[in-house]
């Protein structure tokens, strides 16, 4: 029997915060490493800067179980110059777990705490 993939893996939930970014980053376009890094930067305005060896090493764990896979750019460069990587439908239903779980978790903490006053 082979290794479940990640979208069968309970053991991704939750995901760590650099995963989870990186799906964000991925889940309306294909992109390569900078893009992700900078996509990521500017959306939490500064808050999460992805180092690259963060990066890298959770896009191999990714590649690995099939929540992303490398691409052709969309100009039809050489995916060897500057890897381009891209959700797989895998990839896009982790992400929607976790959003139902972080989703749960906010109810919860509605419902126990009172919702956040401004």
């Amino acid at each position: 029997m082979s290794e479940p993939n990640a979208t069968e893996r309970t053991d991704w939930l939750p995901l760590s915060a650099p995963v989870f970014h990186i799906l964000l980053a991925l889940k309306d376009e294909p992109l390569h490493g900078y893009g992700i890094m900078t996509r990521v930067e500017a959306w939490t305005a500064g808050r999460i800067r992805l180092r690259t060896a963060t990066l890298y090493t959770a896009l191999a764990r990714m590649r690995e179980a099939g929540v992303i896979e490398e691409t052709e750019a969309a100009d039809g460069g050489d995916v060897r110059r500057g890897r381009i990587y891209r959700l797989t439908t895998g990839g896009m239903s982790l992400l929607h777990a976790e959003r139902s779980r972080l989703e749960a978790m906010v109810r919860l903490a509605d419902l126990v705490a009172g919702p956040v006053k401004s």
